[in-house]
C-alpha cells in the first residue's frame, strides 16, 4: 500500500507552483525546464523530472489531453524537503496502472519506474479530468531546500 500523497498540503511553509501546458509533445521539454528552474540544486531533481517527464507523456499519449487542441496541468508542491509533482490531464476512460512490459517493448514502464522512484504516486479522477501525483519524502540526506 502507498503512503497518502498529499496533493494540497496546508503547512504554513509550502510553496505550490501550478502552469497549464498545450497538449503538444514539445510540452514535455518545456515542463521539464519549469520543474528544474523551480528545484533547483533539490538532491533527487534527477528522479522528479524522471517522474514528471512520464507524467507528462502519459498524459498526452493516453488521454484526451494528447488530442488536439488539448491541454494538461501540472501542480509542483514544496514544503518541509518534500515535494509533489501533479499533472491534471483532461480524462480517459482507462486508469492509470503499473504494468509489466515485455523485455522488448518500446513503452509500458513509466509508472512501474515512478511507483520505484517515489516514496509514493497515485490518482483519482474520471473520463474528463484526472490527476496523477507522485510524492518524494524527504529523507535526512536528500532535503531539497525551496527555490
Amino acid at each position: 500500500m502507498f503512503p497518502a500523497i498529499p496533493l494540497f498540503p496546508t503547512a504554513p511553509d509550502v510553496q505550490r507552483w501550478r502552469r497549464p501546458f498545450p497538449g503538444t509533445p514539445d510540452q514535455a521539454a518545456a515542463v521539464r525546464r519549469f520543474t528544474s528552474m523551480l528545484l533547483a540544486g533539490c538532491p533527487v531533481l534527477d528522479d522528479i523530472l524522471l517522474t514528471v517527464d512520464e507524467l507528462v507523456v502519459n498524459a498526452l499519449r493516453h488521454t484526451k489531453s494528447g488530442r488536439p487542441g488539448g491541454a494538461f496541468t501540472v501542480e509542483i508542491a514544496h514544503w518541509d524537503g518534500a515535494v509533489t509533482v501533479a499533472v491534471t490531464d483532461e480524462g480517459a476512460a482507462c486508469e492509470p496502472t503499473v504494468t509489466e512490459a515485455a523485455d522488448d517493448a518500446e513503452s509500458g514502464r513509466g509508472l512501474r519506474t515512478v511507483s520505484l522512484i517515489a516514496t509514493g504516486w497515485g490518482w483519482f479522477g474520471n473520463d474528463r479530468s484526472r490527476t496523477v501525483a507522485a510524492l518524494f519524502a524527504p529523507a535526512a540526506d536528500s532535503l531539497c531546500e525551496a527555490a
